[in-house]
């Protein structure tokens, strides 16, 4: 069976992934340029996902905790609870609004070169 087979059905995989025993694969992953994209890749994911579940764990912390807090009205019967729960939405699709932007500025063209490359089948 190929590698481009999916082992269950028999049926060609949707997409493919990069085998980590190819020895094209092996050189590419020690490429500047490879090490390059795992490093704009993190530098954007880590601080974002952090930041993201500090500020789910403090509405939480919030709504179980400070329920004065929380239930204080903002306008009409709109509380700050209601107000901070719909941010978190907000904030979600910030971050995939902000983290495509990054990806088609930063991650996506050095990919396209690896991929590329490694398609190709050319050595680094």
């Amino acid at each position: 069976m190929s590698d481009s087979t999916s082992r269950a059905s028999g049926q060609p995989d949707s997409h493919t992934h990069a085998d980590p025993n190819n020895p094209v694969y092996r050189e590419l992953a020690g490429t500047a340029e490879f090490q390059e994209l795992r490093r704009r890749f993190r530098g954007f994911v880590f601080p974002t996902t952090v930041v993201f579940m500090a500020w789910y764990l403090l509405y939480v912390l919030l709504s179980t905790y400070a329920k004065g807090f929380m239930s204080t009205k903002v306008l009409g019967n709109i509380n700050l609870g209601l107000i901070l729960g719909l941010l978190q939405f907000a904030s979600t699709f910030l971050i995939a609004w902000l983290y495509s932007r990054r990806a088609a500025a930063s991650f996506d063209p050095l990919a396209q070169q690896l991929k590329a490359r490694y398609e190709g089948g050319e050595q680094a």
